[in-house]
């Protein structure tokens, strides 16, 4: 596995050896700190014969700057400051990272023309440093010139040169362990599943015991008693038993209500008897990723000692093909008592959520639960893969989400529920089926969904489009991104900590 990078921060100082990175604004300006480093001469020779234009994250490599001490000069671009939000600064870091190559000590240079740098500016850029550093290669047992250079790449020292030190390390302990907590969602999903079943899983979120999260596993016996047939009828064509694990962090007032956060941890998703196609089947490992974006946002919220009472659960299943699997037409009991005609089994992500969704409301009472879910293709369809879908029943919770979405740079957009959407589920075998028609497939998954949260302001994300397999940006080249553990310790930052 790769080492990420060492970060630092200190005061303004003359740069003398190894890589500096210097910032350039739209237009090619730079601040007084970076013209220092090699004297505004030179900068602005390699900026023209370059014809660099400051664009955001763009970038330019120079090797050993004549007249200097320097083994290598990165330029990159911060585009116009005046609009720069928290996502540019994680885009502008992961793009500095990505220019230092094999260099060993790196001094950045975090000053821009005209614009003031803030501590938190500073900790999103080395951010963006730590999450582009992350890659998966723990079962690649031959690496090659690339991987190699990856390695030494990631395990620089970097310095990074700031008005005020001492603010700056302070907001990167919060920021570091929002990337401790991202970088586990992503490994999470990247595991094969092979190696990541439904006990494997709960296990890692046993892990979490070290950093004073409660963590509590039900076997299936458990959900057996509890009356869970939704979340079991999905796993009982396993040989792999299903798991639902719940994790308490205590870190507002004792008296306080939890805010909630539930996840679908379908740990590979077959399609049951309702079987996927061969293409791309492989990629169902990653049916996990709104399980694995709860538990890294636990991770964070206790790394960082978040000032609230914060309750995660995931439903842990592996949906299997074998003799005792689901078939089309059984009906199955829900925890809370409804009944589900099952008319396709690879709708069975919202099967697993039904009974998490009932218990997590009906054992915490929490002031609201937000439940995220690899859960349709027809997302993909509706927004791409740049959004999540986000459905509520609680306008507040919408607007506060949608904002952390905007400020995170993982994004959201609101979709409609309805009762003309609700009566598709009706069937006259049970109390409702888990598919509808062929339009909207997205919006009734989630109306599906509302019947189990009763009064509680409850929100979906449908991340199957953001969560694995989304575009690479300048600070994921993962296939797993990890998608939700950042925008939901934004939620619980802006509006939830006291």
């Amino acid at each position: 596995m790769s080492k990420r990078p060492s970060i630092s921060f200190a005061k303004f100082a003359a740069v003398e050896s190894g890589t500096a990175i210097l910032l350039v604004a739209a237009e090619g300006k730079t601040a007084a700190e970076a013209e220092s480093v090699v004297g505004p001469a030179l900068l602005s020779r390699i900026i023209d014969v370059s014809e660099f234009k400051g664009k955001l994250a763009a970038s330019l490599s120079t090797i050993a700057p004549a007249g200097t001490e320097l083994e290598r000069l990165v330029l990159v671009g911060s585009g116009d400051p005046a609009k720069l939000k928290a996502d540019d600064w994680l885009k502008i870091g992961g793009a500095a990272l990505s220019k230092i190559g094999t260099a060993k000590n790196a001094t950045v240079i975090l000053a821009l023309s005209g614009a003031e740098v803030s501590a938190e500016n500073a900790a999103d850029f080395a951010l963006g440093m730590l999450l582009r550093a992350y890659t998966f290669d723990k079962y690649k047992t031959k690496k090659g010139k690339d991987e190699d250079e990856k390695e030494q790449k990631t395990a620089a020292n970097i310095t990074i040169q700031v008005a005020d030190p001492h603010a700056a390390k302070k907001a990167f302990t919060n920021a570091e362990a929002v990337a401790d907590g991202v970088v586990l969602a992503r490994d999470l999903v990247n595991e094969p599943a092979n190696i990541l079943g439904p006990v494997e899983f709960a296990e890692r979120v046993e892990e979490l015991k070290k950093l004073d999260v409660k963590v509590e596993i039900l076997t299936e016996k458990d959900m057996k008693k509890l009356g869970m047939g939704s979340l079991l009828g999905v796993a009982q064509g396993s040989a792999r038993p299903a798991r639902l694990a719940i994790m308490e962090w205590h870190g507002g007032k004792g008296k306080d209500k939890p805010i909630a956060f539930v996840g679908k941890g379908v740990t590979f998703d077959s399609g049951g008897v309702s079987i996927k196609p061969a293409a791309g089947m492989d990629e169902m490992k990653g049916d996990m990723g709104g399980a694995a974006a709860v538990t890294g946002l636990m991770h964070a919220l206790a790394s960082r000692k978040a000032k609230v009472n914060v309750v995660g659960i995931i439903g842990i299943v592996e949906n299997m093909i074998n003799g005792e699997a689901q078939r089309p037409g059984d009906i199955v009991t829900s925890m809370s008592g409804q009944t589900i005609e099952v008319l396709n089994t690879d709708a069975e992500g919202r099967l697993v959520l039904a009974d998490a969704l009932y218990y997590c409301n009906d054992r915490f009472k929490p002031k609201f639960m937000v439940n995220l879910a690899t859960l349709t293709g027809a997302i993909m369809v509706a927004l791409g893969v740049y959004r999540a879908g986000l459905f509520s029943n609680d306008d507040t919770l919408a607007g506060q989400l949608f904002d952390a979405g905007e400020g995170s740079g993982e994004k959201l957009w609101r979709m409609p529920l309805g009762d003309e959407y609700d009566k598709l589920i009706d069937t006259k075998n049970a109390d409702m089926k888990n598919i509808g028609g062929r339009h909207g497939g997205a919006i009734i998954a989630a109306q599906f969904l509302q019947r189990f949260v009763g009064d509680t302001p409850w929100a979906h994300l449908d991340v199957a489009g953001t969560a694995m397999g989304s575009p690479a940006t300048e600070y994921s080249q993962s296939w797993a991104s990890g998608f939700g553990v950042r925008l939901l310790d934004r939620l619980v930052r802006d509006n939830f900590e006291g």
